[in-house]
């Protein structure tokens, strides 16, 4: 056995063999285990030690430990180290090219992504660190002098990260190869699925697929086993294993469940049920081994009635994962922050912690978006947009939200100084003019107030508006750390009324009213509205409830904060906001307020239609409606954040605003994915269930495979049907299309045996 996994036990490394893809997989996969990928990426890189370990050049001693290991295994574990953002795809290529030479077992991305860590056939008649050389002068490459003794352990990357992985890693040293499985999986783009590369002779003979083949088929329609037993665990008895006494009804309940996405056969049950009587390093005693096949025979023996319930809903549950999965990151985990940030984000974030700054760098785009006034941007659509900007973040209570406000406070405060003087200025005329005065002076036209409070009338955020549009086309800015305050900068004080605000607002569409009476407030104007507000989860999902679906949800910036677990408790420590800070600030802030007039760029506008088209085949490749629907605009609010960092540097575009405007979009979408993702997936389907189901149709057709009576009951009074319909449900149990089942007390669809 080539692949150990390295643990701790009363504090002395240990290592157990990893024998299979599945379980190799599985470890790198962990939710973990990518939640510490993205962290180490973003630039927290004290968090490497707690990444999986394996070491893949030496064999346990008969005690189980590793220090001091002399047993060579039959591969050996290479770091290649310090290669530049240039190299890295020079000397990737090098190692695939070599790959039947070296005898090619894994290739990974190291965890900070400036090398590679790789495995391949011993030499036997060479030492280790002979072997080293060797590969090293074949590959035109230096390995690590460090990393050169067969203890040797690597820090494991997640599965974004593994490039080349062969089967041959997990075989005994004595075995002969005869059963070669699934070829070697080449991952050429982290966005594509693994190619599989297959030899014809050894894996097919006469049309027929080996039994050795079936155990390494690793995925359904594209969701992977491993996958699908995590999230029906989770569904289904709250996120924990079989342990013993309870492993021989929930793994035989597990093998009912899959049986029908395995062909209904034993070896395809053994290829993906896990045998959870085997012990921790992988031993199993022949007993328990029997018992675990007994279990799975005893679920085939059971009656078919079609896909169960269950599996569909944890089919479902996956498929409305994809969408989060397609912006990049995990079901756990938003794609992490670019490395080289614009020198304006880099110095905005720069003194929170980094699991803020993704939140930071989303939530300063309405306060640098207020700074425009007279500006405006030309889409490829060759539509003009302007600067607006809505930034909803979203997270826990006390989970530190309100680290986005001091960078807003320096960005808005020359706004602020000038609404000061404003405010003066109209409180005097106020004064002069009270109410029943007959011959009022007229209000003066140069008064502008950008900073709202969250607790205005209709008449007070109609006027600021049109005294906005009218003294140089400027926004209006409000920020509270509630969204539900938001009701309150209308007299309605509805949420309605604050969704049509906001899709107004991203139109720049004609908002205000119009009143006869001389003391009335009149007057219409393009609404310019930047605002920022924060709430949780379930609150967000309430007040947004009735608006994920009609183009209000789609218009906001998105953002959230997750904090990393061991650090969960302790309150964040931020860098000091100065006057320091404010003069390095200024000249971004001059460049923004000097702006006017149309602004073009052509590099934005080619990386906006490469998003279009990127975003349209991710929205094929995961099947998500509710993607596809939300990358539209998350499009244009990427591409206008870079507009604005455009301006703010000089009219210079560079490779840190690109990769900033694409991980924004990825970030936006996936953010909005995780909240309203599922309701919106959902309403999108009841559409075009609606569409479907527009003519009459047999009730029958219209129920699912397995059905309630409650189910039943509904379906039949929505189809206008009268009465209770027993009658009905009894004459399709004699005539055999129905059966009911007593153990789910479901009612299920009867179909002809495989």
């Amino acid at each position: 056995m080539s692949t150990h996994i390295i643990y701790l036990k009363d504090g002395v490394k240990m290592m157990r063999p990893v024998t299979t893809r599945a379980e190799y997989m599985a470890l790198r996969g962990s939710n973990e285990q990518q939640q510490l990928m993205a962290a180490i990426r973003s630039g927290n890189e004290t968090l490497k030690h707690r990444l999986v370990q394996m070491n893949y050049s030496c064999l346990p001693n008969a005690d189980g430990t590793l220090r001091g290991s002399t047993r060579m295994s039959n591969t050996v574990g290479m770091d290649i180290d310090h290669l530049s953002a240039e190299e890295m795809p020079a000397v990737r290529d090098r190692i695939l090219d070599k790959k039947d030479e070296l005898g090619l077992g894994m290739l990974e991305e190291s965890a900070r992504g400036c090398g590679y860590h790789l495995v391949f056939t011993r030499r036997p008649h060479m030492s280790q660190v002979e072997n080293l050389q060797w590969a090293a002068q074949l590959l035109c490459v230096d390995y690590d002098a460090q990393a050169k003794d067969i203890t040797r352990v690597f820090f494991t990357t997640s599965t974004e990260q593994l490039i080349y992985l062969d089967d041959a890693i997990f075989e005994l040293p004595s075995s002969e190869s005869c059963d070669k499985g699934q070829g070697p999986v080449t991952f050429c783009d982290r966005y594509q699925s693994p190619v599989t590369k297959t030899d014809s002779v050894d894996n097919f003979q006469e049309g027929k697929i080996l039994k050795s083949c079936i155990p390494l088929q690793k995925n359904y329609n594209g969701m992977a086993y491993s996958d699908i037993i995590a999230k029906y665990w989770e569904l289904f008895n709250g996120g924990k294993l079989p342990v013993v006494g309870d492993r021989n009804a929930l793994t035989f309940e597990l093998a009912v469940t899959l049986r029908s996405i395995c062909g209904y056969s034993l070896e395809g049950l053994q290829a993906i049920v896990p045998n959870y009587w085997a012990a921790p390093d992988g031993t199993c005693t022949d007993a328990d081994r029997t018992e675990y096949l007994h279990t799975l025979e005893n679920a085939l023996k059971e009656p078919r009635r079609g896909m169960p319930l269950r599996l569909k809903q944890v089919l479902q549950a996956l498929k409305e994962q994809q969408g989060v999965k397609a912006c990049g990151g995990t079901v756990s985990t938003p794609p992490p922050m670019p490395k080289r940030l614009p020198p304006l984000i880099k110095l905005l974030t720069r003194n929170v912690p980094w699991y803020y700054k993704p939140a930071v760098a989303s939530a300063v785009f309405p306060a640098l978006g207020a700074h425009l006034h007279g500006v405006h941007f030309r889409y490829w659509d060759n539509v003009d947009h302007e600067a607006t900007f809505m930034n909803l973040l979203v997270g826990r209570q006390s989970v530190g939200k309100g680290s986005i406000k001091k960078p807003i406070e320096y960005i808005m405060e020359d706004i602020r100084q000038r609404d000061l003087l404003s405010r003066q200025r109209e409180a005097e005329w106020k004064q002069k003019n009270p109410t029943g005065k007959q011959k009022k002076d007229p209000r003066p036209a140069d008064i502008c107030i950008q900073m709202l409070i969250d607790n205005l009338t209709d008449a007070v955020f109609n006027q600021r508006v049109v005294d906005a549009n009218n003294n140089g086309e400027r926004y209006i800015y409000t920020i509270v750390d509630e969204v539900e305050a938001l009701k309150k900068v209308t007299s309605s004080h509805k949420a309605d009324e604050v969704g049509l605000l906001i899709r107004k607002a991203f139109d720049n569409s004609m908002a205000g009213q119009e009143r006869v009476g001389a003391d009335s407030v009149s007057g219409i104007a393009p609404l310019r509205w930047n605002f920022n507000a924060s709430t949780t989860p379930p609150n967000a999902r309430k007040f947004f409830y009735k608006m994920v679906n009609d183009g209000t949800v789609s218009r906001l910036d998105v953002a959230t904060i997750i904090r990393p677990i061991e650090d969960d408790d302790e309150a964040p420590i931020l860098g000091i906001y100065d006057d320091r800070f404010a003069a390095e600030l200024k000249p971004y802030i001059d460049r923004l307020d000097a702006a006017n007039g149309l602004i073009e760029c052509p590099q934005a506008r080619k990386l906006a239609l490469d998003l279009k088209q990127e975003n349209a085949d991710t929205a094929r490749l995961y099947e998500s409606e509710a993607y596809r629907v939300l990358s539209y605009r998350a499009n244009v609010i990427a591409w206008l954040k870079g507009m604005v960092l455009y301006v703010a540097h000089g009219y210079r575009w560079d490779k840190s605003i690109a990769e900033f405007v694409r991980w924004s979009e990825q970030y936006n979408l996936w953010c909005k994915m995780l909240y309203f993702g599922t309701q919106l997936e959902k309403e999108l389907n009841d559409e075009q269930e609606l569409q479907r189901h527009s003519g009459p149709q047999n009730l029958l057709e219209l129920l699912p495979d397995e059905f309630t009576r409650e189910q039943y009951l509904q379906m039949r009074q929505q189809a206008g049907r009268p009465g209770p319909g027993d009658s009905t449900l009894r004459t399709w149990q004699t005539r055999g299309h129905i059966a009911y089942d007593e153990t789910s007390a479901h009612y299920v669809k009867i179909k002809g045996l495989d």
